[in-house]
């Protein structure tokens, strides 16, 4: 694995730690998870299956801290994971297919993804499946797709040029 690969994303975890602390909540205590903007970014930049585990655990384990929603640590322990392997699977399978419009269509989808699976284990944990799926889901994972997706076409064009400038290449060993 390359160190400045692992910087690089910790830096983005960091970020989306201390933006997912910073935005207010919307609806009983649960706030929009701008980590996920973070970690998408991160897959889209190092598209590596070892990079999107390590991404994903770590980004679920800070989440899991830094989450206000009762049953929500075990959520997004669950969440993080599944989501960024099935957002690897499209970003691999749809980058070509969708070239510019890559970035926020896909952010747009993994968050969709990622609200159902933590929705889900919310409310299996806390015992009310049925009830508050709906309301919960209009209310907090659509309005954050949008946040999200509006993030990543600010954001993503900027990752790019800067890593284009740094010549981060995670396939090529740097030379001492």
């Amino acid at each position: 694995m390359n160190t400045r690969v692992l910087v690089m994303l910790s830096l983005l975890v960091g970020i989306g730690a201390v933006l997912h602390a910073i935005v207010p909540p919307f609806f009983l205590g649960m706030r929009p998870d701008m980590m996920l903007a973070m970690m998408f970014l991160g897959i889209m930049l190092f598209p590596k299956l070892q990079y999107v585990i390590i991404l994903s655990v770590a980004t679920g384990f800070i989440s899991a801290l830094t989450t206000t929603v009762p049953g929500g640590q075990l959520a997004n322990l669950i969440d993080k994971p599944l989501t960024a392997l099935a957002f690897f699977g499209l970003y691999l399978s749809l980058r070509k297919l969708l070239k510019k419009a890559v970035a926020p269509v896909l952010t747009a989808v993994g968050t969709i993804i990622s609200g159902t699976i933590f929705l889900s284990c919310v409310l299996f944990v806390i015992g009310l499946m049925d009830a508050s799926f709906t309301v919960m889901f209009a209310t907090i994972v659509l309005p954050t797709a949008a946040v999200n997706t509006i993030v990543m076409v600010v954001i993503y064009p900027i990752a790019q040029r800067i890593m284009k400038r740094t010549q981060i290449n995670p396939s090529v060993p740097v030379q001492p």
